[in-house]
């Protein structure tokens, strides 16, 4: 028998100072049985720093051929595809000609350069791509945070995180590994 997502219930509030975006949301996030906290995490800061009202998540991390992460314009165009991890350049390039902007949020300590260095002349020829880093201590630090239902409030200024969860917080410093020209 196949195991299931495991639901978890999120609330985050939100106060970007760089965009001028102020709101709340309050979701549901399905975990496949194979997705780790860490990924997880990494899927909530990338909706943090991407956050809007058009921003969803997709039904599952297995729909073939979209993004896990959106946000789709009145006519249902995709104007950012949020990527993940280290994905196949060809997913990338498919990413990049189906939407106005893409970024990939990655993470993953020694094998990001490597993965970089491997994928450099094909992700160089993708001018809609961003890429962005999460160290494994920060990401280390977010996950000891996760629970099955989480209330996170995030305050983001000048490209940092300042997250707080009850009585404890934490400071993320997205690195910008490409940039967007």
């Amino acid at each position: 028998m196949a195991l299931k997502a495991t639901v978890l219930k999120t609330r985050l509030n939100i106060s970007d100072m760089d965009r001028g975006y102020y709101q709340e949301h309050a979701f549901s996030l399905a975990q496949h049985p194979s997705e780790t906290p860490n990924r997880i995490m990494v899927r909530l800061l990338a909706f943090m720093l991407n956050a809007s009202e058009m921003l969803a998540f997709s039904k599952g991390l297995s729909d073939e051929g979209e993004p896990e992460l959106s946000e789709r314009d009145l006519t249902g165009d995709i104007t950012l595809w949020v990527a993940f991890g280290q994905p196949d350049e060809k997913w990338l390039r498919k990413a990049s000609a189906q939407a106005e902007a893409v970024k990939l949020y990655t993470y993953g300590g020694r094998t990001v350069p490597m993965w970089l260095a491997q994928n450099k002349a094909a992700l160089d020829r993708l001018p809609e791509l961003e890429i962005w880093e999460f160290s494994d201590t920060d990401l280390d630090a977010l996950t000891r945070w996760f629970e099955r239902s989480m209330t996170i409030q995030c305050s983001i200024t000048e490209g940092v995180l300042y997250l707080t969860k009850d009585e404890e917080a934490l400071t993320i410093t997205p690195i910008r590994v490409k940039d967007n020209p």
